[in-house]
């Protein structure tokens, strides 16, 4: 075995003088010196650039003769020697004693040499050859390994869920705020609406009690003047001679003394509108059945596709029925039919349980609305509803159609209704959120509950205790 000294010797000439390294693929130049093949032509890449027409010359990193990159070849009796110091660096030396590890201690579980077991620290210890300890070692490690392997690809596997557990969880994060934000922005609309509804009510009470209080006032001045007159007459009589003052002075006390201060009418100043907000908006659906109304359908109106429950409040449609007498009152262009209750004033709302029906029209419209020919479904024409239908989905029927995305299917509508006001809004009974409100209208008619039904969808109109 090379002694430490001559191993040493021998890195020496084997280390590139450029990386400070064992050499990589050695190459030799003209002087005869060595370097790795990357470290020389990294070196030459570095070179300022000749001419064209003359030869790259370079001086040697040691001696600084020159050479040429054309003199550069392969060194492979010094490749050889670095492999071979390589595999003597495997072979680990005694630091203490500087002979080769070739015994393993059991007790201590260290690599020993042939003296250090003959030392007093390792007698009496469990010793053997490296070759004879390895396999079994081996074993140990590459079992230790596989273990270690299947913890890894469990922990990957652990990972992926992981990783799919938290996509999942963002994605139902996002899908609830979504939701909130939807209901806030539905309920924000309902406020406003419920806002503009009783700042409506208050402005007309405060009208209303105006013009009392200033007929009052009115009736007040006429008076006065009335009085202003008489003592006008007085006055000029007392500061008359005494036959003016004398002339028909019973007739004129008469008329003084009969006249009278009557009482003004007793006007409140208590005002009426009241509006707990915090207490009254609470529960949405809670407000809206505040002004529910009964309705039951009208079979008089009804196309005679339309079938009408004993109780009148279902309908499906179905065969024609020849049977059904005739009235400008039915509906013979489309199978719709209106609610028996009609509303000029006041707010009123009702709910339709409109089910899992592939298709319905749901709203109000104008008593006077066309029933015998093509219907015109739309404000300009006397309807305020919405529809459902295979080819557009849900939609309003406003002109042009106004498409609505809903986050679920609303399996009962509410319709409420603010004559004074000219509104129309639809909620969804199921979500307690509000679908849409058509723009303010000016009601030039009695309005009626409006349904149109679909084949193998009917239609349901739930009692007030439902």
């Amino acid at each position: 075995m090379a002694s430490a000294t001559s191993s040493k010797k021998m890195r020496e000439e084997a280390t590139c003088s450029i990386c400070l390294n064992l050499m990589v693929e050695p190459m030799s130049i003209s002087c005869g010196h060595s370097y790795c093949q990357a470290c020389i032509l990294r070196f030459l890449d570095n070179q300022p650039r000749p001419p064209p027409a003359l030869p790259q010359v370079s001086p040697c990193p040691q001696c600084r003769a020159p050479f040429q990159r054309a003199s550069l070849r392969p060194n492979k009796q010094l490749g050889g020697l670095i492999e071979a110091l390589r595999e003597m660096d495997c072979d680990v030396c005694c630091e203490e004693h500087n002979e080769r590890l070739q015994l393993f201690c059991e007790d201590e579980g260290q690599l020993i040499c042939w003296r250090c077991e003959r030392a007093p620290r390792h007698q009496g210890h469990s010793t053997a050859l490296v070759e004879d300890v390895c396999p079994g070692y081996k074993e140990k490690l590459q079992k230790a390994m596989t273990k270690l392997r299947q913890l890894e690809e469990e922990c990957v596997h652990q990972k992926a869920s992981r990783g799919k557990q938290i996509t999942e969880w963002n994605e139902m994060i996002s899908v609830k705020r979504q939701k909130i934000q939807f209901d806030f922005r539905n309920l924000h609309s309902f406020l406003e609406e419920e806002e503009k509804w009783y700042l409506w009510k208050l402005d007309r009470e405060k009208e209303q009690t105006l013009k009392r209080l200033r007929e009052s006032e009115a009736k007040l001045g006429q008076k006065r003047h009335q009085l202003e007159s008489h003592i006008l007459e007085l006055e000029e009589r007392c500061q008359g001679s005494a036959q003016k003052l004398l002339q028909d002075v019973k007739a004129t006390l008469s008329r003084s003394q009969a006249v009278q201060l009557e009482a003004p009418d007793t006007v409140s100043l208590e005002v009426r509108t009241e509006c707990d907000v915090s207490k009254r908006y609470f529960d949405v659906k809670k407000l809206l059945r505040s002004h529910q109304v009964s309705v039951v359908l009208d079979p008089d109106t009804g196309h005679r596709e339309l079938i009408v429950s004993e109780d009148r409040r279902q309908v499906t449609r179905g065969c024609p029925q020849d049977s059904l007498d005739v009235s400008p009152r039915r509906f013979t262009a489309a199978p719709c039919i209106l609610g028996r209750e009609s509303f000029t004033s006041g707010r009123h709302y009702f709910e339709v349980d409109v089910g899992e029906g592939t298709g319905w029209d749901v709203g109000v419209c104008l008593e006077s609305v066309q029933r015998d020919a093509a219907l015109k479904q739309e404000p300009q024409a006397g309807f305020w509803a919405l529809r459902l239908c295979a080819k557009d989905g849900y939609v309003a029927l406003t002109w042009p159609r106004t498409p609505l995305r809903l986050g679920e299917q609303p399996l009962v509508v509410g319709v409420l209704l603010d004559c004074e006001a000219g509104v129309v809004s639809f909620y969804s009974v199921t979500s307690g959120s509000r679908i849409f409100t058509f723009p303010k209208a000016s009601f030039s008619d009695a309005l009626r509950p409006y349904f149109q039904v679909y084949p193998y969808s009917p239609l349901f109109l739930p009692p007030l205790d439902a």
